[in-house]
């Protein structure tokens, strides 16, 4: 098997600067791969009203430079509604962090958000996903040193668009998240250096086929593409130890458990529980693990998927892909 990474998604709602940056140079130490934040406009769980810190811009326009240079090892992503990708920002954290940034691109879902900031959120999903396939071709070119005009007919109007300077990296990674089988996942077939996507191991087994059939017809080795899961744990000694843990981060973002009651990517339970469920998807494929965490961050969770749980998913599997603990 693929040996395992680990990505950090820091909730930036219900929180501040301070504990935000804690948060990551932690995951620095302990060795995460990643750490990644939200460039929503507004909180996405709970409450959209509460206190909210933007992934690339924030209250204060160096704050995710502060982020990547305050880190040594540790990449440094965004996810981006394709309406507010930001070639030149994602370039510029490129530079701060020596080389270290990666643009994740999805085809925007919070209709509120882009209702209040006046922005344009189209007739339907998917003409939102002909917009991000042209976006993300853009961004493309432009990384490698390109020029982009827009076709006639296109969402954007860009005209013999180039950047500069222009990434350290000679190839920045460009993320797509989603599982839309007609669109997404041909999009990423395409594009995409890296996938997330959320779900159990049999619906991602099938994802995953799907996007093959794909790379197939464009003639993408589907190898080339980085597997990445997205899931919220929570992980304590015993499963009701979690749970409570869970239930209080919830209160605290203001997200009644109502809202989240038949979401299966939180993965709440024991070191074991979270390792066999690791391994359920590392079966089928899967080997990048993107943990979601509520403010104020539970940084026993951090250190015990690090040095206790990634050790127990190395092992062979005991069972078949089971679904997630709860």
């Amino acid at each position: 098997m693929k040996s395992i990474k680990l990505g950090i998604n820091l909730w930036s709602q219900g929180s501040d600067w301070p504990t935000l940056l804690a948060a990551a140079k932690r995951a620095d130490q302990l060795g995460f791969e990643h750490v990644w934040m939200w460039d929503h406009l507004y909180a996405i769980f709970g409450d959209p009203n509460q206190e909210y810190l933007r992934g690339l811009h924030g209250p204060r326009r160096d704050s995710p430079g502060d982020q990547a240079s305050s880190t040594r090892a540790l990449r440094r992503g965004e996810h981006i509604p394709k309406s507010r990708a930001d070639g030149e920002m994602v370039t510029t954290i490129d530079h701060i962090s020596g080389g270290r940034a990666i643009m994740g691109l999805g085809g925007a879902w919070f209709e509120a958000e882009h209702r209040a900031y006046g922005l344009e959120f189209g007739a339907g999903f998917g003409e939102r996903l002909d917009w991000l396939a042209e976006a993300v071709t853009a961004a493309r070119i432009l990384f490698d040193g390109g020029e982009v005009s827009s076709p006639e007919d296109g969402r954007y109007a860009f005209d013999h668009l180039r950047i500069s300077p222009l990434p350290l990296q000679q190839h920045l990674p460009i993320m797509i998240g989603g599982g839309g089988e007609r669109k997404t996942l041909r999009i990423v077939a395409e594009h995409a250096d890296m996938w997330n996507v959320f779900g159990t191991p049999e619906i991602l087994a099938h994802k995953d086929e799907v996007l093959r059939a794909h790379c197939t017809d464009v003639g993408r080795d589907p190898s080339e593409i980085e597997r990445t899961v997205g899931c919220k744990m929570t992980i304590r000694q015993s499963e009701a130890e979690a749970e409570r843990v869970r239930l209080a981060l919830l209160e605290r973002n203001r997200t009644p458990l109502s809202r989240v009651k038949d979401d299966l990517t939180f993965w709440t339970g024991t070191p074991e529980q979270i390792a066999e469920t690791m391994i359920s998807y590392r079966n089928i494929g899967f080997h990048t693990f993107i943990a979601e965490l509520p403010a104020p961050y539970d940084v026993e969770t951090m250190e015990t998927l690090v040095n206790v749980v990634k050790p127990m998913a190395r092992r062979p599997s005991r069972s078949e892909p089971s679904r997630p603990p709860s």
